[in-house]
């Protein structure tokens, strides 16, 4: 079966989509703060998780080695995963404003 991205693309995109979501994990639990607010939880969770896995000991291994514990907790570090997390962020943060933007505008026709 042929990818519709090129690999390229595909290899980062889990990541990204990943901190995506946890940005509006977030944004949904923290309706009422800012937008900064947000981003601040949704960076520190990310790159908590994944800072946490340079830590490797056999408790955390049995979780991570679950299919839940490994979408959560991921399974090793990787520098180039803080950044696709960053991209996630930003995307999102920029699919949010555009959002608001849409129903602020809409509100006044």
């Amino acid at each position: 079966m042929t990818n519709a991205f090129p690999n390229e693309i595909t290899v980062h995109l889990g990541d990204v989509f990943w901190a995506s979501m946890v940005f509006f994990l977030f944004r949904l639990l923290l309706q009422q703060r800012s937008i900064l607010i947000t981003i601040l939880f949704s960076v520190i969770f990310s790159f908590g998780i994944e800072i946490s896995q340079l830590y490797q000991s056999d408790w955390i291994n049995s979780i991570r080695n679950t299919l839940i514990g490994g979408l959560i907790l991921g399974r090793g570090f990787l520098w180039i995963d803080l950044l696709r997390y960053s991209l996630g962020i930003l995307i999102s943060v920029v699919i949010e404003l555009l959002i608001n933007k849409f129903l602020t505008n809409s509100k006044h026709i």
